[in-house]
């Protein structure tokens, strides 16, 4: 085999925007538009001083920095998670016909391994684990993407678990500001021997419901965002498992690379870091 052989290029296509985009940046203005609901006036009677979100917050008691800062790992986590669990990110248009090119071009397979290091992602570490096992037939080709597709699928869900723990937490951290924030209200009422007026009972409970009325508002959307992020990886790991397929009747099992010499090293699948 000669060694000037051209090595397969993986397709680099600019990134499309789509519907699911819209739906991502549609659901990032509603979290943005729901904050700045609370931000509304809640009072128009005359010379009474108006409310912001930013006052409204400061009467929210403690559990609102918490909330802030999950509020901050949310967009950031969700962002990321977005992006990185694009179908172009994770099996690339074109893979299937390169990596059978390269199969084919190199019986050995080594050819088709560097190109499952140059494309990277879920699919070429998936691939890659398939094609370390070229010398024992296709079946333990088959068997070996289907081990690494279900490592791959158990990574990308775990990803996404601190947006579940985000939205999971996020109402209960507003329901204990509201806990804390109605003891205090009513203890300030009894340690005055009542006379507090009614007015300033109420202004105390409805600022400590504040607290509660935040972590929906954050909880809500992220859970969406949540279930959202979990289809698209379903939805990913049956495409993986849809070209694999394909892989191994098209390619794999019409041309196995010839059987060296038995090694009895195992190899061992890797997980990509992060």
């Amino acid at each position: 085999m000669h060694q000037d052989r051209l090595t397969p290029e993986l397709p680099h296509l600019a990134p499309k925007y789509g519907w699911r985009q819209v739906l991502f940046l549609g659901m990032c203005f509603l979290m943005v538009a729901t904050t700045l609901v609370m931000g509304a006036e809640v009072n128009d009677e005359a010379g009474v001083p108006k409310e912001t979100m930013f006052t409204l917050m400061k009467k929210g008691g403690f559990v609102m920095i918490p909330l802030g800062i999950a509020s901050i790992l949310a967009l950031a986590l969700g962002t990321e998670r977005f992006l990185s669990l694009r179908r172009e990110k994770v099996l690339p248009t074109g893979f299937l016909d390169g990596l059978g090119h390269a199969w084919h071009a190199d019986p050995t397979g080594q050819l088709a391994e560097d190109y499952c290091n140059e494309s990277g992602g879920a699919a070429g570490h998936v691939f890659k684990a398939g094609i370390q096992w070229r010398y024992y037939g296709y079946e333990a080709v088959s068997q070996a993407i289907e081990d690494a597709g279900s490592r791959e699928t158990d990574r990308m869900k775990r990803s996404l678990r601190p947006l579940s723990a985000i939205a999971a937490v996020a109402p209960l951290l507003g329901l204990l500001g509201t806990v804390y924030g109605m003891i205090s209200a009513f203890q300030r009422t009894s340690s005055s021997g009542g006379a507090a007026k009614t007015a300033d009972l109420a202004t105390g409970i409805y600022e400590a419901l504040v607290s509660t009325a935040t972590g929906l508002t954050l909880a809500i959307p992220v859970m969406l965002l949540f279930q959202y992020l979990s289809s698209r990886v379903d939805g990913l790991i049956d495409h993986i498992d849809e070209v694999g397929t394909r892989f191994i009747v098209n390619h794999a099992r019409l041309e196995s690379p010839p059987v060296g010499e038995a090694t009895e090293e195992v190899v061992e699948y890797a997980e990509p870091e992060g």
